[in-house]
């Protein structure tokens, strides 16, 4: 009978572990309890569902791998308990460790073992045994292989063989025969680093994949392997894998001629050999996962700070010349370390390299980078992202362009296109009124406003479009589809992604495909295919001619048509801002601007670098530069692993809520069906992650907009309490729970790759303690808290951006801001009004016309631009908020609005 199996990506870290975890806790009780005959059966009842689960799993894993499970399974069967427990226990304990022990003539040390060696050695004074000690990390590598299992293991040997001491890690080969179990190994373990395939392989398991991992499978093998050539069908299953996991490399071992096929897969695999080349093989093995794993700056910035000197320039805090003996300053050393202050410099020599003119060692990490996120160009930034943002645009925009931009988006994008002079273009996300928030900007949205600019003759003045991706609440675009039916209105339309928090999304096979570089490269090579450029052809003979000025109507066809592009005319150029340090591993401020501009070399190469010069420090913090360089080189090496971990760990906090009642009485978390409208979705799902790997997968593909699993908006309206002050009284100072984000009615929760399940317990448990005290609060003064009574989200809905006055207009909806902004330096230009005195001279005809950016705290974006005017409708919104915190709103004046005198200045001025 085949064994199931049920795991699936975000859950089969944690099953394995746990069964393993679970086998030894009952096999300890079985040998407690060998005399309770009820107690026993049902120990053993158990054992036998752990044993199950196991054999399923185990062998996608080379350690401790099937054939040490088969171990265990047969010294249980046999009822040697005792010799099973212990086999058990050193397989939890490889968990922990995720590290192999060698001795000085290369041989495998059990962990436990070799580590009491070593502190025995250490007690006796006995230095010469821990010095033959190397501890080192361990990886897994796929071979798929069908051939008879006695070469098989004699291949496995030979390789072992090549083992060297010097090596840096040490590799187990987790073997299978058939491209459903290739794929099944990839998909739900993400410890393998590299795949070794031969020409020798079946297509179907012979285990019964789970119901949704037999459909994702089905889902990325479905149009391939028609033909019995073979090489058709490796070059088909690589395919596959540098789609799932572009990260790691393929090798092909071939049993013919090699000359004979090499014209074939050029390019394809990382490197072909024959089964003679155990050696080769082996040396490419160790040489690429070192090539991932090297961090050239960091690397540069440790010998640095190894070796002697002194200091004749700048900053006297280097080498810890100014506190490394001042009785005042000496507890920086001792909280710091010495090596954060051996390496503070400002030497950009002796490897060290320039940001602002790398030639060496960031040049280097800058390239390492762009392979890691799959981009042109990739380029580190120490000021954050909003610095990122500044740079982008101000290389792309010049005064006057047009730019359309998400309302919502962060603040660095308003401040910036202030600095840049273009015209602005605001584009209106759909409302959740009922939850305080917004949600993202639809493609009808943005190819209407694409299509009045066209109408109205500005389509040529319109150079770049900016969104953010995912929104801080959690909203994700499909950006291939948002380009490519943008460019097929306007060709040479430039993109920026803000992805400040979608970082990590590049390294899951998932959310890779919602990201903008991975996006750019399938918009490249599908518009290479002969059947998208079919396709556009019928599709521009079916499409009417676009709508003019006098007659709108065809528009309506393009905007309710999934648009494609002309791939002869399209210029693909798009930028991606990530803030590495929210969601990757890095210091604050550790950013990163990547880029995919096949106009990059001509258009933009010298822009792009003044930009970077104007707002890049000449002083950039080295310890940023070189967190960068790590954090790339984890992203590589074990970033499938954390993503999938951090979504799992999110999902145990909803399965917490639903299954507690307590915590279903004052909690929920918003699902996808209620945070993206129903018109935005071909799926119907309420939550596709938790409706298996094949929905997940699908609804990605398909919905315009879907909600990152990682990222959990906690209604807590039934509580009774306020975003604000649940956040603040009830989980910082109440429990020492950290949130960023709140709305009115809701807290955001955000699991990532450092989050743990000791974290995710302890939120649940101080969760569980609030609606204690809440439900404790009910029963004492009667207060109908959680019984119905909900904290309203706002009382008026959430105000749409105005207009800009006709003094700041710039055509088609857009505004010089850069224009009011600097209105402002003028004197008396402005003034303050309060919310009754604007009503009134709004009331009697007049426009009154903001001077600054108000931006509440939450949500977090500009109610009010400079040059904008203000309307009643967000005057009803701002009286109602209760927000702590307001930008661009003096508590003691009002709101700073422009004279009319201002205004008439600057109308004469256009005339």
């Amino acid at each position: 009978m085949k064994k199931q199996v049920t795991a699936t990506p975000e859950s089969a870290w944690r099953k394995r572990k746990d069964a393993w975890e679970h086998l030894g806790y009952v096999l300890g009780e079985i040998i407690r309890g060998l005399d309770d005959k009820v107690a026993g059966e049902q120990h053993e009842h158990d054992a036998r569902q752990l044993l199950s689960l196991l054999s399923a799993i185990e062998p996608y894993w080379a350690s401790p791998g099937i054939d040490y499970f088969n171990e265990v399974e047969t010294l249980m069967n046999e009822g040697h308990f005792r010799d099973a427990l212990s086999k058990v226990y050193q397989a939890n304990q490889s968990f922990r460790t995720q590290t192999q022990y060698i001795d000085g003539e290369g041989h495998d040390i059990d962990a436990e073992e070799s580590e009491a060696a070593a502190q025995s050695d250490e007690l006796r004074g006995n230095e010469t045994r821990g010095s033959q000690r190397k501890i080192t990390p361990k990886v897994e590598i796929l071979l798929v292989d069908n051939g008879p299992a006695d070469e098989i293991e004699r291949f496995k040997a030979e390789m072992l063989e090549q083992r060297q001491r010097t090596d840096s890690f040490v590799y187990s080969f987790v073997v299978v025969p058939s491209v459903e179990d290739a794929l099944t190994a990839i998909v739900i373990n993400p410890t393998i680093q590299a795949v070794v395939l031969t020409a020798r392989f079946e297509l179907e398991t012979r285990r019964r994949l789970s119901a949704t991992l037999g459909k994702y499978v089905s889902r990325h093998t479905a149009g391939r392997f028609k033909t019995m050539r073979q090489i058709d069908r490796i070059l088909d299953l690589e395919a596959i894998i540098d789609l799932l996991r572009p990260e790691i490399p393929v090798y092909l071992i071939a049993g013919v001629a090699l000359e004979s096929i090499a014209h074939e897969i050029t390019g394809r695999f990382k490197r072909i050999f024959s089964r003679n080349d155990g050696m080769d093989l082996h040396l490419s093995l160790i040489a690429e996962v070192l090539e991932r794993y090297n961090t050239p700056f960091f690397h540069a910035l440790q010998a640095y700070a190894k070796r002697p000197g002194g200091v004749f320039h700048a900053m006297p805090i280097s080498r810890a010349g100014s506190v490394q003996n001042s009785p005042w300053a000496r507890d920086l050393v001792d909280f710091y370390g010495k090596n954060l202050l051996l390496a503070e410099t400002s030497a950009t020599s002796g490897g060290l390299d320039s940001l602002l003119d790398p030639q060496s060692s960031i040049k280097e990490a800058h390239e390492l980078a762009a392979r890691a996120f799959n981009s042109h160009r990739t380029y580190f930034v120490t000021n954050g992202t909003s610095t990122a943002n500044k740079i982008v645009h101000q290389s792309i925009l010049a005064p006057g362009d047009i730019v359309l931009v998400d309302r919502n988006c962060h603040k660095s994008h308003h401040y910036s296109l202030v600095l840049a002079g273009a015209n602005v273009s605001y584009l209106e996300a759909y409302p959740l009124n009922e939850y305080s928030m917004y949600g993202a900007v639809s493609l009808e949205e943005i190819k209407g406003r694409l299509l009045q600019l066209r109408r109205e003759g500005l389509l040529h003045k319109v150079k770049m479009l900016t969104l953010t991706n995912c929104t801080f609440d959690g909203i994700i675009y499909d950006p291939r589809r948002v380009m490519e039916e943008c460019l097929a209105i306007k060709p040479d339309l430039v993109f920026l992604w803000d992805e400040a928090w979608f970082a990590f999304a590049g390294f899951h096979p998932i959310y890779r495909q919602r990201t903008g570089m991975a996006a750019a490269e399938r918009i490249r090579t599908t518009f290479e295919t002969k059947d998208y450029r079919e396709r556009f052809a019928a599709q521009q003979a079916a499409l009417p001619e676009p709508g003019t000025l006098d007659d709108p109507s065809n528009d309506d066809a393009w905007i309710k048509t999934r648009l494609l592009a002309d791939p002869a005319k399209t210029r693909l150029r798009v930028y991606s801002t990530q803030s590495t340090h929210k969601t990757l591993t890095s210091l604050r401020q550790g950013s990163m601007i990547h880029i995919h501009d096949q106009d990059f070399a001509e258009r933009n190469r010298n822009t792009f670098r003044e930009a970077y010069m104007t707002h890049t420090s000449t002083s950039p913090n080295y310890q940023i530069l070189a967190s960068l360089d790590i954090g790339r080189r984890q992203a590589e090496l074990e970033g499938y692993a954390l993503v999938q971990r951090q979504v799992d760990l999110a999902q145990s906090i909803v399965r917490a809520m639903t299954r507690n009642k307590l915590l279903r009485k004052y909690f929920r978390v918003l699902d996808t069906q209620e945070l993206i409208p129903g018109e935005y979705r071909c799926s119907d799902t309420a939550s596709p992650v938790r409706d298996g790997l094949e929905v997940w997968d699908r609804s990605w593909a398909e919905d315009e907009f879907v909600v990152d699993p990682s990222r959990l908006t906690l209604d807590i309206s039934r509580t009774g309490v306020d975003g604000d002050t649940f956040k603040h009284t009830y989980l910082m100072d109440g429990h020492s729970i950290q949130v960023n984000k709140t709305s009115r009615t809701s807290v955001l929760l955000m699991t990532n790759i450092g989050t743990n399940r000791s974290a995710v317990a302890h939120l649940i448990e101080v969760l569980v303690k609030i609606a204690e005290e809440l439900e404790h609060e009910r029963r004492l003064d009667g207060r109908a808290m959680g019984d119905g009574k909900k904290v309203p989200a706002t009382e008026v809905p959430m105000p749409d951006f105005s207009y800009f006055a006709d003094e700041f207009s710039g055509g088609g909806g857009s505004g010089d801001m850069r224009s009011a902004y600097y209105l402002t330096y003028q004197d008396p230009a402005t003034h303050f009004m309060f919310s009754p005195e604007i009503r009134q001279r709004i009331q009697s005809g007049e426009q009154i016309v903001s001077a600054a950016f108000v931006t509440p705290y939450p949500p977090g974006f500009p109610v009010l631009v400079p040059g904008q005017v203000v309307s009643t409708e967000i005057l009803d919104y701002m009286d109602v908020l209760d927000t702590r915190e307001i930008h661009g709103y003096h508590g003691d004046f009002g709101y700073q609005v422009f004279t009319s005198e201002a205004l008439a200045s600057v109308a004469a001025k256009r005339l």
